[in-house]
């Protein structure tokens, strides 16, 4: 909310954009060209950070933030999945669950699916009062919020550290946060937390 005031401030004449009422919706053909650039610019190189992050590090942080309420990989998989496949033939933007959006939540005060579902009938009924005059709006969105809100989140993800329960555990967390933010990819930093798991295992001595 204080975003948007914020917006209004930084730019008044943005009042005058405004449209009331929903955009019109209609089926995006899809071409075979279409299909073949997307999977193999778009789902190849998304592919590992969807499985990272929409994944199993949002099963793995539900089971942390939630005890006994966990959820398979395989539900949440099919979740996004679904939502995708219906989305994209009317021009929608990839969704994911995302850990980071499960930690924000729970750090400003969510601890049930209520949440989510005002959330989301939050945004229906300003996509269906204002349409695209939203997106004008988001345009003057101050960034800074958005950065506060992140770091919120960076912080509650940032906790599962605390099960790491020995020095090779931290040591591997550590080199797969450190690959990722150098190379700039979580699967480049996957794989390599992966070979130094493996290295670390073949390392340690079996126990008779």
């Amino acid at each position: 909310l204080l975003g948007v005031v914020l917006a209004f401030i930084r730019r008044p004449k943005v009042v005058n954009d405004i449209k009331f009422g929903p955009s019109e919706m209609e089926i995006v053909k899809i071409t075979g060209h279409s299909w073949k650039e997307g999977f193999i610019k778009g789902t190849i190189p998304q592919l590992p950070l969807s499985v990272l992050n929409s994944v199993i590090a949002v099963c793995k942080l539900s089971s942390d933030l939630f005890p006994g309420r966990e959820f398979s990989a395989t539900s949440v998989s099919v979740t996004v999945g679904l939502m995708n496949l219906v989305g994209c033939w009317f021009g929608a933007l990839p969704c994911c669950h995302g850990a980071g959006g499960l930690a924000g939540q729970y750090k400003f005060g969510g601890r049930s699916g209520g949440c989510v579902a005002l959330l989301g009938a939050a945004k229906m009924m300003l996509g269906l009062v204002l349409g695209t005059s939203l997106v004008t709006i988001l345009h003057q969105f101050p960034v800074g919020i958005l950065g506060v809100l992140l770091l919120f989140a960076g912080i509650e993800l940032a906790m599962t550290c605390r099960d790491m329960n020995s020095k090779q555990e931290s040591f591997v967390m550590l080199i797969c946060t450190a690959v990722s933010l150098v190379g700039s990819s979580a699967a480049l930093g996957f794989v390599c937390g992966m070979l130094v798991h493996v290295l670390l295992k073949l390392r340690t001595p079996c126990m008779p």
